[in-house]
């Protein structure tokens, strides 16, 4: 079957066998098509609307030792630090006021932060801004701390799977983490009632197409709401730091193939795209992306979170720049929009966020 011809199939019916698939993301040839066939079904859906988060990353502590990430409990050259309470509140004072109107609070897994400090961070947030949704990205917890935390009135999880193939994630990860669990933490944060977001690192240490594929198909399975990707980047601090990074234009085609596959997801365009390259994030919009996370963490700390080298953390990328992030995306043909920005089919099933 010609490229082309599958990229029709896969608009229309949102499925291609594996040998397909990995010709099209194999392919040198069709980009343009691939990426034009997502943006138009992202426009169907989504018009040219981008919908923007405000992430505040509120500590850099984690008690996990991942080999790919710049936070890993072994790497004794992080600076850390930890937000208190009114930190973090005041971050989403000035965001509100920046006109954002969903929080992404993010952090390692930091055991310092019990469930009752969360519960009593996201109910106040919560409480004084009733017309924002609140997102948490803070790793693998018990089913009972998920409902503790949606029962406070967290809306969305965000928890990237990173890799669904078992052998791939033994060599990611040390022994004491499992990719079962991690599986299990999404299917249980989604019975609880969460709009979840899953996702995969592109280009990450002995990763294939194979691999790649069974990350599409752990998708499909799922059928998250948000599918966060982006390329992997090595960090200077990590037994992964003599490796090469991933590559950005393989990022862009799993974008495309995932709008296609998943029309109705949020699909953001990440700073590590922005990192790898000055227009990445604009790159990942026309792709299909469809959401951006502007930082609205303290300057202080901005420097500290990284989870990868010469992360963008200061200037445009900024939650305070709004102009000059409005300009970047509306430079790619979309404009930023200021609502909650659900899920096209979140809207039409869930009444409890409008």
């Amino acid at each position: 079957m010609k490229t082309f011809d599958m990229i029709e199939k896969l608009a229309n019916t949102r499925n291609l066998s594996d040998n397909e698939l990995t010709a099209l993301l194999q392919s040198d040839n069709y980009d343009n098509e691939l990426f034009s066939a997502a943006d138009k079904k992202r426009r169907e859906i989504y018009g040219d609307e981008v919908y923007i988060r405000g992430l505040i990353e509120f500590t850099n502590y984690c008690k996990n030792n991942c080999y790919y990430c710049g936070i890993r409990r072994d790497n004794k050259n992080a600076v850390r630090y930890r937000l208190t309470k009114e930190e973090i509140l005041a971050c989403c004072d000035e965001g509100y006021r920046l006109g954002f109107r969903t929080f992404v609070l993010q952090g390692g897994e930091d055991p310092y932060y019990s469930d009752a400090l969360i519960c009593d961070i996201v109910s106040e947030i919560k409480t004084r801004y009733d017309d924002c949704a609140i997102t948490l990205s803070i790793g693998e917890k018990s089913k009972e701390s998920y409902k503790a935390y949606f029962e406070a009135g967290t809306n969305r999880y965000l928890l990237r799977h990173e890799t669904a193939n078992n052998s791939h994630y033994r060599k990611l990860h040390p022994d004491d983490m499992n990719l079962q669990n991690r599986k299990q933490c999404l299917y249980d944060l989604k019975e609880i009632g969460y709009q979840v977001g899953s996702g995969f690192m592109v280009g990450s240490p002995y990763q294939t197409t194979e691999h790649l594929i069974d990350d599409i198909r752990f998708l499909q399975e799922l059928q998250p709401d948000m599918i966060g990707i982006g390329p992997y980047i090595t960090h200077e601090d990590t037994p992964f730091s003599s490796l090469e990074s991933g590559s950005l234009l393989l990022t862009l085609r799993l974008i495309s193939v995932l709008r296609l596959m998943f029309p109705y997801a949020l699909i953001p365009a990440t700073t590590s795209l922005g990192t790898i390259h000055p227009q990445g994030r604009e790159l990942g919009l026309k792709a299909g992306a469809n959401v951006v996370m502007p930082n609205l963490s303290p300057v202080k700390v901005r420097r500290l979170y990284t989870l990868y080298d010469n992360k963008i953390c200061t200037g445009e990328e900024a939650a305070q720049c709004r102009g000059c992030l409005e300009r970047r995306v509306a430079s790619a043909g979309y404009r930023i929009v200021t609502s909650i920005g659900n899920a096209k089919k979140e809207n039409k099933q869930n009444a409890g966020i409008s």
